[in-house]
């Protein structure tokens, strides 16, 4: 299976099929907060090397999509709007020194193939070959929504990274390298994670400073 799914740089013939892909993978977050076919327009236009679609054959079935941008990670607190500049990544600076990870998605039905582990993949390959110095992101906590009431979301994010629980997302970016930095409370509207993201840091290990 995973050898059957194209990786491929995101063109404007993927906007329409892009969106359909976010309702599918994340019906827990607010419409307003998914992106539609004009803002994959706009990646499409501004950074089409850093923003990739997964294919399988005819079909789309995963997304990696993101921007340069200076990040500070002394002064992390942002919302997803904010930062992705309602959707449309105009944020993009061709100078940044860390890639912003907006968005991957991986169709339900083929999770678990090593398709999310590619697009993690080209991202870095890009941060490599840019000469960047890692990428950062907010990511959702989609296994809090059984735990809420239980546990506060910093107990079940140490709990996570001590291995004690397991997360669909943020266990899977931990196998791939990433670090937990914070957490971003009202990232965005989503029930399952109540609002909250982590903060998620991976350095480029060939990065030197000029």
């Amino acid at each position: 299976m995973e050898r059957d799914v194209l990786i491929t740089t995101l063109r404007p013939e993927h906007a329409e099929g892009l969106e359909q892909l976010q309702i599918d993978c994340y019906p827990t977050l607010a419409p307003h907060e998914r992106m539609r076919r004009e803002h994959f327009l706009s990646h499409a236009r501004l950074f089409p090397e850093g923003n990739f679609v997964a294919l399988l054959g005819d079909r789309i079935v995963g997304l990696g999509s993101g921007f340069l941008t200076d990040f500070d990670l002394q002064h992390p607190d942002h919302t997803f709007q904010e930062i992705i500049a309602g959707g449309f990544y105009t944020h993009h600076d061709p100078q940044g020194a860390w890639y912003y990870g907006g968005d991957i998605s991986v169709h339900p039905d083929v999770r678990g193939r090593g398709i999310g582990r590619r697009l993690y993949e080209a991202r870095k390959e890009v941060v490599r070959r840019l000469g960047r110095r890692g990428i950062v992101a907010g990511g959702l906590l989609p296994g809090y929504r059984a735990y809420k009431g239980r546990l506060s979301v910093h107990d079940y994010v140490a709990k996570v990274v001590a291995g004690e629980l397991t997360d669909p997302t943020l266990s899977f970016q931990l196998r791939n390298g990433f670090e937990v930095r914070g957490l971003l409370p009202g990232y965005l509207e989503d029930s399952a994670s109540d609002n909250w993201a982590t903060l998620i840091v991976w350095e480029n290990p060939a990065w030197r400073p000029e």
